[in-house]
């Protein structure tokens, strides 16, 4: 598998089986021990560590959270993806106590590679759309 497929297929795994099963197992498979990640809640967290425990203030806000990837591009050292994420809004998030609202938002995700592992990620979504849901 050339490099750009390979990238692609780790992005795809990171959603699939980090994200929607919460299967941290899979983490060194993934993302370098020294990974950094920014993400949209604007923390920043170092170290699979660090990122599993933002996976789970996420997840244990919203259940049945997903994460599904509309478009994905790969080159160099980089890969791009266009995602939608969702869930039901059942804990604290945003300062919001919980609504029991399904919530959907767009998001895009900067994968930047190292040895075939995700070294620094940083996502984006669009927090406003989401807040407009928990508030509406």
């Amino acid at each position: 598998m050339d490099p750009a497929e390979q990238q692609k297929h780790q992005v795809r795994r990171f959603y699939a089986e980090i994200w929607n099963q919460q299967d941290m197992t899979v983490l060194p498979e993934i993302m370098a021990a020294d990974v950094t990640f920014r993400g949209s809640l604007g923390s920043v967290r170092t170290g699979h560590a660090e990122f599993a425990a933002y996976v789970r203030e996420v997840t244990g806000a919203l259940a049945g959270y997903r994460c599904d990837i509309e478009r994905l591009l790969s080159a160099d050292d980089q890969a791009v993806a266009k995602m939608l994420f969702s869930g039901e809004h059942r804990a604290e998030l945003l300062g919001v106590p919980a609504t029991g609202r399904q919530v959907s938002w767009a998001g895009a995700a900067f994968f930047t590679f190292r040895g075939g592992l995700v070294g620094d990620l940083w996502v984006l979504g669009d927090l406003a759309n989401l807040r407009a849901q928990l508030t509406s």
